[in-house]
């Protein structure tokens, strides 16, 4: 019988940690990209910038076990990419936490983008013009004016990667496998005790862990938002003033 901590197995604890560790890193990948995307979707026109958007957002319609199978194509021990990077640096990412983590990154990325595109969007360009017309170049206008006042919906973006994070099973089954204290997050570990008789009582408590983190988060998410918010608008009404 596995050993329990707070009322919890080692194994669900591993499944806990493994998912909030996996979670952190999709957002911590996804935050420099993911800005940098939506902004460009937001205020660049170029050509194939359909084609751009339209790839960008497939991962949310594609089935995420047909996301998990061509990850598997590129990036598996023998992929596309994955034997060159294996042969030559020894990365190996089917199949491991990496793996969860880069499942996790492509099924996330759209809602990033799509939080930060309209945050961006929602920022009154008569601001980033006057940043402009007062000597500021893009990027310090960015990092400046149009940064800060989509930091509510960059955040919001930041929870919203982070809980699709904690939910994905079918691309990371499929890429990273359902290995116990290796890939198994909270979802695989309510599937694998699915499959036992009698393990009622641990997947509601494998379920509740779930329900609990992705409550917490987007509760953190909700307050640091609002106090980006009231910083915002503070800010602005001391300029108007």
């Amino acid at each position: 019988m596995a050993q329990e901590h707070f009322g919890l197995t080692s194994p669900e604890i591993s499944a806990l940690w493994l998912s909030v560790k996996v979670g952190l890193w999709c957002v911590g990948i996804l935050l420099v990209p993911g800005v940098a995307c939506g902004w460009l979707l937001a205020r660049k026109q170029f050509p194939g910038k359909s084609v751009l958007e339209a790839m960008v957002y497939l991962p949310m319609v594609l089935p995420p076990v047909v996301t998990g199978c061509l990850l598997l194509f590129l990036l598996g021990r023998n992929g596309v990419f994955g034997k060159m990077l294996f042969e030559l640096f020894g990365w190996q990412f089917a199949f491991t936490w990496m793996g969860a983590v880069l499942a996790s990154i492509v099924m996330a990325f759209p809602l990033m983008v799509r939080s930060v595109k309209v945050a961006v969007e929602m920022v009154d360009g008569n601001m980033e013009e006057a940043s402009r017309t007062l000597g500021a170049g893009p990027l310090r206008c960015f990092l400046t004016v149009t940064l800060p006042l989509s930091a509510p919906g960059i955040l919001a973006g930041a929870a919203l990667a982070f809980a699709r994070s904690l939910g994905e099973f079918g691309a990371t089954i499929t890429f990273a496998g359902n290995i116990r204290g290796e890939t198994q997050t909270l979802p695989l570990a309510v599937f694998s005790q699915l499959q036992v008789p009698g393990s009622e009582n641990a997947v509601l408590r494998l379920a509740a862990l779930s329900i609990a983190v992705s409550l917490g988060a987007i509760a953190l998410s909700r307050i640091l938002e609002s106090r980006l918010k009231r910083r915002n608008q503070n800010a602005q009404e001391s300029d108007d003033a």
